[in-house]
């Protein structure tokens, strides 16, 4: 195979992952062996039945299965791989007396067929074709990604120093089986970070499935954690898939993570060990393949040291913690997320609305937000809901808002105490103050700071390099 260019993106650097299927295990061995010597990586199934296990459990580039084997036969491997592993090339190992079945295989979805004995070469040549389709796909995957909202990473919205730093962390975490514990207060946006995290890595195709471990007792936790037999207990009438299962393939995003009780901790954190889960009421192990990301606002290493957190269990969940900020520590996001949700609402409540007033927005930039997120999208929605003259303007703020939009002049304009000094000051200066002003409360985003102060942005381009305002 070709040596990947470093120039090149990760997409096309990235280590070719590749499972042989092969119940003549001497034969499985010299396969991967020539494959590993020009950098794949390689993992031996030395039975049909064991194939499908590894499929089931771990992710591959590429499957390379012999057609006919003792217990299960490339075809039903090439069934797993196309529903377990859709992103994956399959490629065939037939007899000369099994073309028949090779074509077969072919029109089920093979990338293609090779004829025993194998040619090294040939074999090289076409892993290194199915590679580059691998390759392809994923490159694409990325281009997806830098084509998201200019200041969005799936929903993440923010250009804040703070929210620059946790989208390169989701970014850098996304394409990775790492188990994530992401930190923050309620209403920062945890299950927005947890989706993103599933939409951009190679589960996407898979469910992601989200569940609030808080208010809800134990034995309804565990059942919907891993499901029950009938008559596992009370009430328990029919058979019930857990969410361990119904993720499989895909992502479980568990919230309010603190909230669980101490027993279900003790099961999660064997499942975790595992990889293998078991309904209540049954004694069958079931094997899954589930990412598992969790959420909690709560402090877990406190929690630890009062004894009501599993030490071992924190461990295995925060190999990487994402801790998000809460909304009063990132105010430059705050028109962003003005403007996302508008547009949102807009869709919604099917009006047109032609935007908000400087007065407006100065009071929403002001607030402090404790619900975060949550109530600013909550705030957003309400004032969108009762507007009926197409401007969002003081009139529609919430009460708890509204008083600080007199901090504002008529126009809209911050008013600030220590102001006072440009009074008689030259009209340069006073210009030069409100500028900066602008910019700050903007954090640096030229367009809302031309917004504010009802220039255009080339006017205000100017302005900065006459003031020399450029840092």
């Amino acid at each position: 195979m070709a040596t990947p260019d470093p120039k090149e993106n990760d997409a096309h650097s990235i280590i070719i992952s590749v499972l042989v299927v092969d119940d003549d295990e001497a034969h499985a061995e010299a396969v991967a062996e020539s494959l590993e010597r020009v950098g794949c990586e390689c993992t031996i199934a030395p039975s049909g039945k064991r194939g499908i296990e590894l499929i089931e459990g771990e992710n591959f580039d590429i499957v390379i299965t012999d057609l006919k084997m003792d217990d299960v036969d490339g075809l039903m491997i090439l069934r797993k791989a196309k529903e377990e592993l859709p992103e994956a090339e399959v490629i065939v190992l037939t007899g000369h007396s099994s073309i028949n079945s090779a074509v077969t295989a072919m029109q089920a979805g093979a990338y293609t067929y090779l004829t025993k004995p194998l040619d090294i070469q040939e074999l090289r040549a076409a892993v290194d074709k199915a590679a580059e389709r691998v390759r392809l796909i994923r490159r694409n995957a990325a281009l997806s990604r830098r084509l998201d909202e200019k200041f969005g990473f799936e929903g993440v919205i923010g250009n804040s120093p703070a929210m620059n730093r946790v989208i390169d962390k989701l970014k850098a975490l996304a394409p990775t089986e790492t188990t994530v514990l992401i930190l923050g207060e309620n209403g920062t946006g945890k299950e927005l970070a947890a989706r993103a995290l599933h939409q951009n890595s190679n589960r996407k195709n898979k469910p992601f499935v989200p569940l609030n471990i808080s208010a809800l007792p134990q034995t309804i936790l565990e059942s919907e954690l891993f499901g029950h037999e009938p008559g596992a207990f009370t009430g328990a009438v029919t058979r019930r898939i857990g969410k361990f299962e119904y993720a499989h393939g895909g992502t479980l995003f568990m919230d309010e993570v603190g909230e669980m009780p101490m027993e279900t901790q003790i099961k999660l954190l064997r499942v975790l060990e595992d990889r293998k889960i078991t309904r209540l009421g049954s004694n069958e192990e079931k094997a899954i393949n589930v990412r598992l990301l969790a959420a909690t606002n709560a402090d877990l290493k406190e929690m630890m040291e009062k004894g009501t957190f599993r030490r071992d269990l924190y461990y295995r969940l925060s190999v990487v913690s994402v801790v998000l900020p809460p909304l009063r520590e990132r105010q430059p996001d705050i028109p962003l997320l003005i403007e996302h949700f508008v547009k949102e609402f807009s869709k919604v409540y099917g009006k047109e609305v032609q935007g908000v007033t400087r007065a407006a927005r100065h009071a929403l930039m002001h607030f402090d937000w404790p619900g975060n997120i949550r109530q600013i999208r909550n705030t957003i929605e309400g004032m969108l809901a009762l507007d009926t003259d197409g401007l969002l303007d003081v009139d529609d703020l919430p009460d708890e808002i509204s008083p600080l939009a007199k901090t504002a002049g008529p126009d809209g304009t911050p008013l600030a105490s220590g102001a006072d000094f440009l009074v008689g000051r030259p009209m340069e200066e006073v210009e030069k103050y409100y500028i900066a002003r602008a910019l700050e409360l903007s954090g640096g985003n030229r367009e809302e700071a031309a917004k504010m102060l009802n220039i255009g942005e080339r006017t205000l381009y100017r302005k900065i390099k006459e003031f020399d305002l450029k840092s």
